[in-house]
């Protein structure tokens, strides 16, 4: 998959291939298209790589384009593409990531893969869209933050899930799939922790880039019910050095760690899901390893 990446973003003109190939390059733990790979099995061939590489190329353009959204200047401790290179040249990096990704599964002819990652595309975009609408909105509820979650981060693992299991096996999709959904929950969870909590050298930005961003998260939300004061006068007038004030008010509160345990519960759902997907013990191990390193992981 590794190789087929670094030949998608090469042949296709020096000024989007180069971006391109910086942007699959900068690191990444490529989670999603592992994903389909186990879920695909040992088995797994032509059509479980195309998914596993277009699963990571759609993910990939997703944080192009997020980037340009947010005039992120760095991620993962690097430059954006909106950064390198502005704002035209990364939202077509991020269009070219995309129409790779459906191109890969053209190629071997996966209609099925191709209906199940271009409904999760949709759902990102909606997430994205939501996100968009909900900034600076400290009236905004658990239930759309969850509602977002679902379509911007766990519509996708679950995704991931399903097409790699379909591309060998009709035994346990459904189940994967909701595996896939829990841990991409969980995932972002942690996400909005790591925004409060940091460290920067690990996750690769500054505390507190969410708030700066508009974007209210579960940490804030819970936050908030403690102590009303936190964030009072809103979002918008926050720098760098009152967003982390706002961040150490919010720990205080001990939202994050609420937010950890509600993480915890997901992966442990998750985990529930596995003893009906007909998978051997060594399979249930391997996805619960991924489980757990969904909440023990630092970015």
């Amino acid at each position: 998959m590794e190789e087929r990446l670094a030949e998608l973003a090469s042949g296709h003109g020096s000024r989007v291939g180069e971006d391109a190939e910086a942007t699959l390059q900068a690191g990444g733990k490529r989670l999603r298209p592992l994903l389909v790979l186990l879920c695909a099995g040992p088995q797994a061939g032509d059509r479980a790589t195309a998914a596993a590489t277009a699963v990571e190329l759609i993910h990939m353009a997703t944080l192009v384009h997020d980037d340009v959204l947010d005039s992120a200047p760095v991620r993962r401790g690097e430059p954006t593409v909106l950064a390198r290179s502005g704002r035209d040249r990364a939202t077509a990096v991020g269009d070219f990531l995309l129409s790779r990704a459906f191109a890969e599964l053209a190629a071997v002819g996966d209609q099925e893969a191709i209906q199940t990652l271009a409904a999760a595309s949709t759902s990102l975009a909606r997430g994205e869209l939501a996100q968009r609408q909900g900034a600076y909105d400290l009236d905004l509820g658990e239930d759309d933050y969850f509602h977002r979650c679902s379509l911007k981060t766990a519509r996708l693992f679950e995704a991931s899930c399903r097409v790699g299991r379909q591309s060998t096996s009709e035994v346990g999709v459904d189940e994967l799939a909701e595996f896939g959904s829990r841990i991409g929950l969980a995932f972002q969870l942690l996400d909005d922790v790591l925004d409060v909590v940091g460290p920067p050298e690990r996750t690769g930005k500054a505390i507190g880039t969410d708030l700066l961003d508009g974007t209210v998260t579960l940490p804030l939300i819970w936050a908030r019910q403690v102590d009303q004061e936190i964030a009072a006068d809103g979002l918008e007038g926050l720098d760098e050095a009152s967003a982390a004030v706002v961040c150490e008010q919010i720990v205080a509160t001990r939202a994050t760690d609420r937010v950890r345990a509600r993480a915890g519960e997901e992966i442990d759902a998750a985990k529930v899901t596995l003893g009906s997907a007909g998978l051997d013990s060594e399979d249930v191990r391997l996805f619960s390893l991924i489980a757990d390193g969904v909440v023990e992981r630092y970015s």
